[in-house]
């Protein structure tokens, strides 16, 4: 039984509730809930059209309603793994694309990021993104800067390792010594090098990947992972509220 659990824990909560393996239940909701979006390549080759427009599917059409859904249930933060640094390796079209899309995306945010009070924020690198991206980044960070309902973090050119590399380098540049270095001292630099506020409580990856690939290793320690075979185009605001609703059924111990 322990295997199965260890296998299965975070999977579609209708499969571990029909093996007996829900933990005792907890009312409260996730705090910061982030999604690592996978499945928009498949999800367009499966119905035979360009790659392309299964990224569109993805971040345009997709991505608003889910963090909307989010919002509603009255989540304060939310992640969305956009762009790993390791994407730059995918074909120039296909990143020119990207780049262009999520563009669309963000301009498609901000409306009502300052109606609902979202504040954007991006979380990696800037200094690789395209000018015209980076500046519609920055127009957004600035004008959604007041805002703290909610925070929403864009992770675009981002990686857990290059996270953790750039804040060992502030601690450098910083002359701290050594013996200053604690973990609370490495999540200061950590949260700012452009990361999110906390850590994520709830990690949601789709189409049937169990792996983290990177995202965010010092902080995820003790974020409830759930996986589903869901394709990122396929999700909606129902899904989220399964994995809201599996979560509060997690006993969280943190160790004790």
């Amino acid at each position: 039984m322990y295997d199965i659990q260890q296998k299965l824990v975070g999977c579609e909560p209708e499969l571990t509730r029909s093996l007996g393996i829900y933990s005792k239940t907890s009312s409260m909701p996730p705090r910061h809930i982030a999604i690592i979006p996978d499945g928009n390549r498949r999800w367009a080759r499966n119905r035979g059209l360009p790659v392309e427009e299964g990224h569109k599917k993805g971040f345009i059409e997709v991505a608003p309603l889910l963090f909307e859904a989010i919002w509603n249930q009255g989540i304060e933060e939310g992640t969305l793994w956009m762009f790993s640094t390791e994407n730059w390796q995918r074909s120039e079209q296909e990143v020119k694309n990207l780049m262009e899309i999520f563009g669309a995306f963000i301009e498609k945010l901000i409306s009502p990021a300052l109606e609902i009070g979202v504040r954007l924020r991006h979380l990696g690198r800037k200094d690789r993104i395209p000018i015209v991206l980076r500046s519609l980044i920055e127009e957004a960070e600035h004008r959604t800067r007041g805002k703290e309902r909610h925070l929403f973090n864009l992770a675009l050119d981002y990686g857990g390792k290059d996270e953790i590399v750039r804040a060992v380098r502030q601690l450098v540049g910083d002359s701290v010594k050594p013996e200053e270095i604690d973990e609370n001292r490495l999540a200061q630099y950590l949260r700012n090098s452009e990361s999110s506020g906390d850590d994520p409580d709830l990690i949601v990856r789709t189409s049937g990947e169990y792996r983290l690939s990177g995202f965010m290793p010092l902080r995820s320690g003790y974020s409830e992972l759930y996986f589903t075979d869901t394709l990122f185009p396929d999700m909606n605001g129902a899904a989220i509220e399964r994995a809201i609703e599996w979560f509060q059924n997690r006993d969280r111990r943190f160790g004790k």
